[in-house]
């Protein structure tokens, strides 16, 4: 772990202001031929990549292909749940994106023929490609948890940003003071691993600020998570006795659910909840699997060094959905990995090998307004797989409410930041 002031020094000059500005590779030659690129799904990483990919070379022809007009961002909707922020401050358009040169396709991908490069939609059309970049974000496991469906809404799980995470909100606002709110939360890999966590404190927010006899209750299918010392120092500090965890070997792994009675079981018990949010295992979007990219586990194998599948030739993965060894599923992470790949891409296109990729990537945590703390590291490839390099860190356990104050408002520029590299 480095010192905290190494920490912000890196966190203020390669995060917050530059998303990843580390990476330096070597451009492909205006020369080549105008390759088609076409990437799929239009998050963190895949909006990266496509922008990426223009600036690179405007010859290249690239189509992103994203069914959704407004993407919803997942960094701060926990915010939005706790009535802290409104849903549109989480909503992007993609016309910069589009004024840049990259076509726009608003429909989702529903074939992809691997040997003759073509990715196909419902309405029988088509498109080729000479490289495919998939960023499908995750999916929900359903066949994982007994009970629990896409149907099953009056459990939301709201790890997608948008319907779900306005549901969520309304149902802990219509709730009486004195209810239960209680999370799910699944085993990893998962998308953003501290968030659950997150999540729970500012709903203890809401609570403490609304209903005041009201408690939060996770249940946990792991036993240790992120910046765990962090999070239950500032339950000490911010919401005594308003939130309990019951971790893995204590029983907390959710076997099943019945969203009839809004009921959690466990091996030691059930739980009926006012409000239950169920966050379920997950996996690599669906049309990872389609592609034929994903393995048993779920996630999508890759070659660090270019992000392509070591299942599907021209094909490459970003994002949630491949399998990143050391670095986490984020939005830092998928939009350092979206640029990272590019790069990789357009130096392959053009015949030159490309570069060791260096990912530097950043993770705050909001506990309750002006209170946050943070987790960042630099990310390279070693033993086929991403491992953290050069230190990184973690913001100090022990530390003043002015330092838990500024993180808060470097998360708020890290936010502004991220989001116009990605969008425009």
């Amino acid at each position: 772990m480095v010192p905290m002031d190494a920490l912000r020094r890196m966190t203020r000059r390669d995060v917050a202001r530059g998303i990843a500005a580390s990476l330096v590779l070597p451009r492909p030659s205006h020369a080549q031929s105008a390759a088609r690129i076409v990437v799929i799904g239009g998050g963190f990483g895949g909006a990266s990549c496509a922008r990426a990919l223009r600036r690179i070379d405007a010859k290249l022809q690239v189509t992103l292909i994203e069914p959704n007009r407004t993407f919803t961002a997942c960094p701060f909707s926990n915010e939005v749940i706790a009535g802290l922020r409104e849903i549109e401050a989480q909503q992007f358009g993609y016309d910069r994106i589009g004024a840049e040169g990259v076509s726009m396709i608003a429909q989702g991908a529903t074939k992809i023929d691997a040997q003759k490069r073509v990715v196909g939609f419902a309405d029988g059309t088509s498109i080729g490609y000479d490289r495919l970049v998939l960023a499908p974000g995750i999916d929900a496991r359903y066949d994982a948890l007994p009970g629990y469906d896409e149907a099953a809404a009056k459990m939301p799980h709201a790890w997608k940003a948008g319907e779900q995470t306005l549901l969520l909100r309304k149902q802990i606002e219509a709730m009486d003071d004195g209810g239960l709110v209680v999370l799910a939360v699944p085993a990893a890999p998962l998308r953003c691993p501290p968030a659950p966590y997150e999540r729970a404190s500012l709903i203890a927010h809401y609570l403490k600020t609304k209903k005041p006899r009201s408690k939060v209750l996770i249940l946990d299918a792991k036993d240790n998570f992120p910046q765990q010392r962090l999070f239950e120092n500032a339950w000490k500090e911010l919401y005594p006795g308003m939130i309990e965890r019951i971790s893995l070997s204590q029983g907390g792994r959710v076997t099943s659910v019945e969203p009839a009675t809004n009921t959690m079981i466990t091996d030691f018990g059930n739980y009926t909840a006012q409000v239950a949010n169920v966050i379920p295992p997950q996996k690599a979007g669906r049309i990872a699997e389609i592609a034929g990219a994903a393995d048993k586990t779920g996630w999508c194998p890759i070659d660090p060094v270019t992000f392509a599948s070591k299942l599907v030739p021209d094909i490459h993965v970003i994002g949630d959905a491949c399998i990143g060894g050391g670095i986490p599923k984020s939005a830092s992470a998928a939009n350092a990995q979206g640029k990272a790949c590019a790069d990789a891409v357009a130096s392959l296109i053009a015949g030159k090998p490309p570069a060791i990729p260096k990912l530097v990537g950043a993770c705050y945590n909001t506990v309750a307004p002006d209170y946050a703390f943070s987790l960042s590291g630099v990310y390279q490839p070693k033993d086929d797989m991403f491992a953290e390099v050069e230190g990184g860190g973690t913001s100090p356990v022990e530390a003043p409410r002015e330092v838990r104050k500024r993180e808060a408002d470097e998360a708020q520029s890290w936010y502004k930041t991220i989001t116009v590299d990605t969008f425009g």
